[in-house]
C-alpha cells in the first residue's frame, strides 16, 4: 500500500507526504482492502476486486487510476514511465473510475487484466491509486483541497513463475542509523518476505526482532531496515546477524535461514563502549 497526500491551494499543488502507511487524518477517513493483489493469468486474463470504505463523516469523491511501479534498492516505492517493460496498465481495465461514497458506505472496483497473447512470460505490475478529494477552508477563509491517494499493488503473472531470495549482506546505514539487510530476488516473481532476526556479539544475544512483509521485486534487490531504536548505542564492533526470511501462504510457506556479519563503525562522536 502507498499513501500520498497533496494540498491544493490557490491553484498550486504541494506534496505533503509520500509514505508506506497512513499519514494524515484524511487518509484515515478512507479504508481500502486488499492492499496487495497477486494473480496468475488464465488464458491471458486475471482479475481482482478492491473494496473502498468511507470511514469519515462527510461524502467522499474518489478517482481511480493506475501507474506502473517498482521498489528500488534504497528509496523504496516509485512510479515508472509508461514504457517500462513490466507495465500492466495497457492491459488493465477497471470500473468504475470515479465514485461518490457516503459516510459509512463501501463501494467496489473490479480490476481486469487482459494480457496480449504476444506478451512474453513474466510478471506485470501496476499500482491502482484511489484518490480522495476533500475540500475545506483554511484560517484565512481560502478554499483548500486536500487530495489523498492510497495505492493498491496489482501483480499478474504469465507463466509458472516464482521468486528466488538470497541475503547478500548486512551493513550499517549511517543516515538512518539502522542495520539494513540486502535481499536479492533473482527469480521472475515478486516476493514479500518477513524477517525474524537476532543480533549477537561474541555469542551473546544483543537484540531480537521482526520485520513485516516487504516487497522485493523480481530480478532486483532491496535494503530492508531492521528498524529498532537504540542502534546508535551499539558499541563499535563486528556483530553476527542470524535469522530467516519467511514468505508464502500459510500452507505453503518458504523459509530461508541467513547468517551474516555486520560491522558497527566507530564515529568521531563515539565514546568508548564496553
Amino acid at each position: 500500500m502507498v499513501c500520498n497526500t497533496w494540498l491544493f491551494k490557490a491553484g498550486f499543488g504541494v506534496c505533503l507526504s509520500s509514505l508506506l502507511l497512513f499519514s494524515s487524518k484524511a487518509a484515515a477517513q478512507m479504508s481500502i482492502s486488499p492492499l496487495v493483489i497477486e494473480a496468475k493469468a488464465d488464458r491471458g486474463q486475471a482479475q481482482g476486486m478492491i473494496t473502498i470504505t468511507n470511514t469519515g463523516n462527510t461524502l467522499s469523491r474518489v478517482r481511480v487510476y493506475a501507474e506502473p511501479f517498482t521498489y528500488s534498492r534504497d528509496t523504496g516505492f516509485q512510479t515508472l514511465p509508461v514504457n517500462s517493460p513490466n507495465n500492466l496498465t495497457p492491459y488493465l481495465q477497471f470500473s468504475p473510475r470515479e465514485l461518490t461514497i457516503q459516510p459509512g458506505e463501501s463501494r467496489r472496483v473490479r480490476l481486469i487484466g487482459r494480457l496480449a497473447p504476444s506478451l512474453a512470460e513474466g510478471e506485470y505490475r501496476a499500482v491502482v491509486f484511489n484518490e480522495t478529494l476533500n475540500e475545506s477552508k483554511d484560517s484565512a477563509g481560502n478554499n483548500v483541497t486536500l487530495a489523498t491517494r492510497i495505492g493498491v499493488t496489482f501483480y499478474i503473472r504469465k507463466g509458472n513463475l516464482s521468486g528466488k531470495l538470497a541475503v547478500n549482506n548486512a551493513t550499517f546505514n549511517p543516515q538512518q542509523k539502522q542495520i539494513q539487510i540486502l535481499v536479492r530476488n533473482s527469480g521472475k516473481a515478486t516476493v514479500r518476505p518477513s524477517i525474524n532476526w537476532s543480533l549477537q556479539r561474541e555469542g551473546t544475544v544483543v537484540k531480537t526482532g521482526t520485520v513485516d512483509a516487504t516487497a522485493v521485486v523480481a530480478e532486483s534487490d532491496r535494503h530492508l531496515l531492521l528498524n529498532f531504536p537504540g542502534t546508535e548505542n551499539l558499541a563499535p564492533a563486528q556483530y553476527q546477524l542470524t535469522g530467516e526470511l519467511v514468505w508464502g501462504e500459510d500452507k505453503n510457506k518458504s523459509k530461508l535461514p541467513f547468517d551474516v556479519n555486520v560491522l558497527i563503525p566507530a564515529t568521531t562522536t563515539d565514546s568508548p563502549k564496553k
